[in-house]
């Protein structure tokens, strides 16, 4: 999929002369919302927040303290974003928005890495029906993927496997649930469960895993061991790694596709760690900006989400988080 991908970014966006002219840069997204107002908010995010008998605001005041009053923590932040090139900021946007419209922030930072010790402990797999993941990858429709170099190539590549040709469809006599991949076969306690304090899911950790090793160091994680991929994601000395990974690739996908540099926008790039696939997304974008330049129309900046909408809303904040650490 991902080697597609770089094929069709080489047609569309590479037609710059064989000459030695330079290369244009990346289009700047400014700082801000593009939208005047918040967009709204999916209804299982306004559930969950009535069903905690909480708000919103209480939500994101909860995981703001935290980040206010452990100086470690963002230390650790800080620290973590330089060894992964992007603004700290970025690392904030994304826990705030998760813990805003996800789950409530623990009081305290070592809360996670007890309950990252925990999940060593457990028995669980990834499987579903009785097949293990490692099991359904095996399969022929699969083999494609195997062709793919990385981490996050491979994992991508499985998951739009699932998607066309597993999700919501009977094959081999067996009706598959019309669900993300990830939700499928890695979320072994109920669909939608996130973990940590970037409210990590397994599947983003496993297409992470080779970008952490590379910059972090940390041991490589494997679909065969369960177990080491939660406490992996819940630990946040870890999980925040993982966290500045996916930031990172949500960047460079979009200014290797979409022609866009969006390391200056927290907003946006909080609102694809939200949504995910950003290669994908990126691709759409520059599409529609094709079609749009063609008919000499403006184009189109990416758009921020309801998530991505608060984080640039709430950026003086979260900025004065890094002023005096």
């Amino acid at each position: 999929m991902a080697s597609r991908a770089r094929l069709v970014i080489g047609i569309c966006v590479g037609l710059v002369g064989a000459g030695s002219l330079p290369v244009a840069a990346a289009k700047l997204v400014p700082e801000g919302n593009r939208n005047a107002e918040q967009p709204p908010i999916p209804g299982v995010s306004a559930k969950r927040t009535k069903s905690a008998q909480t708000t919103y605001d209480t939500k994101y005041g909860k995981v703001y303290q935290l980040l206010k009053n452990d100086s470690g923590l963002v230390s650790k932040i800080r620290s973590i974003s330089a060894s992964y090139q992007i603004d700290p900021v970025h690392m904030v946007g994304a826990i705030v928005g998760e813990h805003t419209y996800n789950v409530d922030a623990y009081d305290r930072l070592q809360t996670y890495y007890v309950k990252a010790v925990s999940y060593l402990k457990s028995d669980f797999s990834f499987s579903h029906a009785g097949e293990t993941v490692g099991q359904f990858i095996e399969r022929p429709e699969f083999a494609e993927c195997e062709k793919e170099k990385g981490s996050y190539d491979l994992w991508s590549c499985r998951e739009a496997v699932w998607d066309k040709a597993f999700r919501g469809k009977s094959v081999d006599g067996t009706k598959w649930p019309n669900d993300r991949f990830g939700a499928v076969f890695f979320q072994p306690f109920y669909a939608g469960q996130t973990f940590g304090i970037g409210q990590l899911n397994p599947l983003t950790a496993l297409k992470m895993t080779d970008m952490v090793h590379k910059v972090s160091g940390f041991r490589r994680i494997s679909h065969d061991n369960p177990q080491e991929v939660y406490q992996t994601i819940m630990d946040p000395d870890k999980s925040l790694a993982y966290v500045a990974a996916t930031v990172k690739k949500s960047i460079s996908a979009y200014k290797r596709i979409a022609d866009f540099d969006i390391s200056g926008n927290p907003g946006i790039t909080a609102t694809l760690y939200n949504l995910g696939n950003p290669e994908a997304r990126a691709a759409r974008l520059a599409a529609e900006n094709r079609i749009l330049r063609a008919k000499g129309q403006r184009i189109k900046l990416p758009e921020e989400n309801y998530y991505g909408w608060l984080v640039n809303d709430k950026l003086d904040e979260l900025k004065a988080l890094f002023q005096d650490s």
